[in-house]
């Protein structure tokens, strides 16, 4: 595919080459309408986790970014598989491909580098370009390569919402986004198994300090295999460079149809390079020129795979200039990264440093507070004022903004309310989503349980009926579906994420007469949301008489069970992500102070 445009971009990516419902009575109804405000608590200022750069700031990250010539992930070079050469790399394109609309894939993302090193020394800047997928409003889904060893919050922006790349002056200014979004990024994330050498666990996350407006794209789910079948039609994405014989990137955004391979193809291909599992590769076999060759490319990196409106695979390497004869291109396989990547698109939290905080109300002032986690400890976090005549207080994220909200059951009447920060006023905004839920047991916000990537809202009646209110994304929901009866038998029911490490969204239950604790694992569908329960462990009231999910609270990614003794003492189980035993190790103390709170979220 050719460049098109006056500004032809030239992306150079070395990489070694080997490695390379139902209605509701109206005593008890959900709203799903906007409906009236309760008189708003009070709530905390918010520092928006923001302090976003400039438009003039993001225009000269990008100006840079264009202007270098940079690799993302520089890797030491490695055998060869194209015979001849004495320096490969990994190469990620698309060759051979088609021009498309923003309107076909409107979750595509830009992903630009530019740091210049605060020096009149250009020599010295450094500049890429790379792919991305929105998976969620404040969520890119890329390759680590792009992210690892990069600072993005200081020198990184995304644009979104476009299938052009920036026009540039002659002199290198910026004039033309072309409709497209552009933002900073406020954190970032890549798998901790990410090894630049092998290009293994090639898979990264970065947050944006606001949601854009990109329809987001999800991806597979853990145990995915008829994806993976050998034949299997799977579209690639990008805007990387369309020939073999020069180094420009396309200023349009690309696809192409690739065949999924075998993995014995695939290692027939690269021998060890290729990591059976963790790796897989599509395309017909290259010719060896770009005529007759069909493949991903230098600035691809990062890009999405996609089959059947899914995320299976990540662009992650191929052979250098892409065309060598008999060679594939070579993706991530989300389906076994899924189970970490999970915890970081969902993963809100008060003070937006990837760990799980606690919201408190004092039993004595009625005051609530949040503490921040440090991983193993909670330090003093924000006042939240006077919060009496309230019974229930859970943490959410109901618009995956990616700042914190609070569902809320006011004592007098059961209306359920959710309180939300609303960035572009700077202010808080609380709304009615339940009418009188007196008599609910249970009510909490485990994330997305559906499988939409959506939160969604749970509660357990008088009759002990489960229901699940499958989120929409701005605090309204579908039509509720059940999930079985005798749920009362629960003193505890709890879930804030993922506790087996496959991508879906579990419950905690104890049984209040004999103490035993469940663990419900999660399907990732609104009908037999969850299978049978497996025992965890027992634990009396006596020995804890509150239990507590707020996700991820250690930042290792993976959901953490809080546990508190009658004496005050609060425990950290941490997460295992085991999917069959052990999901939980051993205890570590976080605090001997939480007695005098009488609500813990």
């Amino acid at each position: 595919m050719s460049g098109a445009g006056r500004h032809r971009r030239r992306i150079r990516i070395a990489l070694p080459v080997s490695a390379a419902g139902v209605a509701v009575a109206v005593a008890a109804a959900l709203l799903t309408t906007s409906a009236e405000a309760a008189t708003p608590l009070p709530q905390p200022s918010v520092e928006p986790a923001t302090s976003s750069p400039s438009a003039a700031e993001l225009e000269r990250r990008l100006a840079t970014a264009i202007a270098g010539d940079d690799a993302a992930g520089q890797a030491p070079a490695k055998a060869s598989y194209a015979a001849g050469t004495t320096e490969q790399g990994i190469d990620p394109k698309i060759i051979g491909g088609t021009t498309t609309t923003i309107a076909s894939a409107p979750w595509m993302a830009q992903l630009w580098y530019g740091d210049d090193k605060g020096t009149a020394d250009t020599a010295d800047d450094v500049g890429f370009f790379c792919g991305g997928a929105v998976v969620a409003p404040t969520k890119i889904l890329t390759a680590a390569h792009c992210v690892a060893g990069y600072d993005w919050h200081r020198n990184g922006l995304v644009i979104t919402g476009t299938a052009q790349l920036p026009s540039v002056d002659d002199q290198g200014y910026i004039t033309d986004l072309h409709g497209g979004a552009i933002t900073g990024v406020w954190r970032q994330w890549h798998h901790s198994s990410y090894r630049s050498s092998t290009l293994d666990a090639d898979l990264a996350v970065l947050t944006l300090p606001y949601a854009v407006k990109a329809t987001p794209i999800r991806m597979t789910t853990a145990g995915d295999t008829a994806s993976y079948a050998a034949g299997t039609s799977a579209k690639v994405y990008g805007w990387g460079r369309t020939s073999s014989t020069h180094d420009y990137i396309s200023e349009t955004l690309k696809t192409a149809t690739l065949p999924v391979q075998s993995d014995s193809t695939c290692t027939t291909a690269y021998g060890s390079w290729f990591i059976k599992g963790h790796m897989v590769c599509a395309g017909t076999p290259a010719t060896g020129s770009d005529e007759g060759t069909t493949t991903a490319c230098n600035g691809d990196s990062g890009g999405p795979l996609v089959v059947n409106n899914r995320i299976v695979g990540i662009v992650s390497w191929g052979v250098e200039d892409c065309v060598a004869a008999g060679a594939y291109s070579v993706f991530t396989k989300v389906t076994t990264y899924v189970g970490a990547a999970y915890p970081r698109v969902d993963d809100t939290n008060f003070d937006g440093d990837h760990r799980g905080d606690l919201w408190l109300r004092s039993a004595s002032t009625d005051t609530g507070y949040s503490r921040y986690s440090r991983g193993t400890s909670f330090v003093a976090g924000e006042n939240w004022g006077y919060w009496a005549g309230v019974n229930s207080v859970v943490q959410a994220d109901l618009d995956r903004d990616g700042y914190q909200d609070l569902v809320y059951r006011r004592s007098s009447d059961g209306d359920v309310f959710w309180a939300h920060y609303v960035v572009s006023s700077n202010s808080w905004v609380t709304q009615r989503i339940a009418d009188n839920w007196k008599t609910r047991t249970r009510i909490l916000v485990p994330g997305d349980v559906t499988g939409d990537y959506l939160p969604d809202l749970l509660s357990v009646d008088s009759a002990g009926a489960l229901w699940i209110y499958p989120g929409k994304g701005n605090g309204t929901f579908a039509t509720r579906v059940q999930f079985g009866t005798g749920w009362n038998q629960y003193n505890a029911l709890k879930g804030q994420g993922d506790f087996t490490g496959d991508g879906r969204t579990d419950l905690i239950a104890r049984n209040a007469s004999n103490g035993y604790v469940y663990l419900y694992k999660g399907t990732g569908k609104a009908t037999g949301a969850f299978t049978s329960r497996i025992k965890v462990t027992t634990w009396s009231s006596s020995t804890y008489n509150t239990l507590v999910t707020v996700g991820d609270v250690s930042g290792d990614g993976r959901a953490d069970l809080l546990a508190r003794t009658p004496g005050g003492t609060l425990y950290l189980y941490r997460g295992t992500g085991n999917a069959t035993s052990e999901f939980f190790a051993t205890r570590v103390s976080v605090g001997t102070y939480f007695k005098g709170y009488d609500i813990l979220a």
